[in-house]
Formats: structure tokens, sequence, C-alpha cells
């Protein structure tokens, strides 16, 4: 558990440290009051936003806790899953936006490799985006298979579409 308290202002400062906080994973518990499971990795980059804290002139204080007993623990849990699953909605979202593009070039019969380079760099931008989700997933949330199927939806959709432009492009030759 972290504890952090900075000065107001700069606001920047202020959301900077939240948004790394966030980006570590962390769940907030109240304002200022951040959860991580415990690991090397969260102790040192920890220990970095201590610092941080610090030079702007705030504090910072750093514990290792235990839940009281098992419902407190599930219910921590559950705010942790909550906030990946909702990452994972947004992801499933790009997925669907993924296939409407796909399926507007389909209907379009727009077959270039200009077309298919643009959406391997769509689909690789997904698959990082759910690497990242996932580093982040320390309980699998519920929706961790759902998203992870989406890709490989996606993926299929891709090289069914890449076969197209192929099939296109060797009849224009």
């Amino acid at each position: 558990m972290s504890a952090f308290k900075v000065p107001p202002e700069p606001a920047k400062k202020r959301v900077a440290l939240w948004r790394r906080l966030k980006g570590m994973g962390g769940i907030y518990l109240q304002n200022g009051v951040c959860l991580l499971p415990k690991t090397d990795d969260h102790a040192r980059r920890l220990k970095i936003l201590e610092n941080e804290a610090t030079r702007m002139g705030g504090d910072a204080v750093l514990l290792e806790t235990v839940a009281l007993d098992r419902a407190q623990e599930t219910k921590v849990i559950g705010r942790f899953k909550a906030d990946r699953d909702e990452q994972y909605r947004e992801f499933l979202l790009r997925c669907d936006d993924f296939d409407a593009e796909i399926a507007r070039e389909t209907a379009a019969a727009h077959f270039t490799y200009a077309e298919l380079e643009e959406n391997d760099v769509d689909l690789k931008k997904l698959r990082l985006w759910l690497e990242k989700i996932r580093k982040l997933d320390f309980y699998e949330a519920d929706l961790a298979a759902v998203a992870q199927q989406r890709l490989a939806g996606c993926t299929a959709l891709l090289d069914a579409y890449a076969q197209r432009v192929y099939d296109a492009q060797d009849e224009n030759r």
C-alpha cells in the first residue's frame, strides 16, 4: 500500500504521479491511497515515486498490508479485477472498430497492399495494448479470456482479408 500526499499545485505533477500509479495497475482506496500487489518491480518503482513526491514538497508512506479477513481480500481483488475488466471492455470496443474497418474495406473491394498494411498496423496496436492490460491483470479478470479470443478473431479476420488482397493483386498482374 502506498499513501501519497503532494501539494495541489502544480496539478500537472500530481496528475503525473497518479497516472504512473494507475499505469502500474494500482487501485485507489481513496484520494492518495493506492494498493498494488507486492512485487520487486513495484517496490522499486514505488521508491522512485516516493522520492519524486518528496521533491515536489510532499510525502509518501509505503506499507506492506494484509487483509483483515478473506472477505476484505476478496473485496480488494474484486477492485483489481473490475479495473482490468474496464480496460478489457475498451479493448473489445476497439476490436469491434477493427472488425468494422475490415468489413468496410471488403464491402468497398479495397483489396490493396496499402490497406492491408494499415490494418496490420492496427492489429499490432491491438496486440500491444492487450499485452499491457494482461501485464497489469494480477488476478485474471473475468474478461481476460474473452479479450484473448477476440484478438485471435481479429487476427483470423485480417488473415482472410490478406488472402483477398493477395488474390486481387495476383489477378491484376
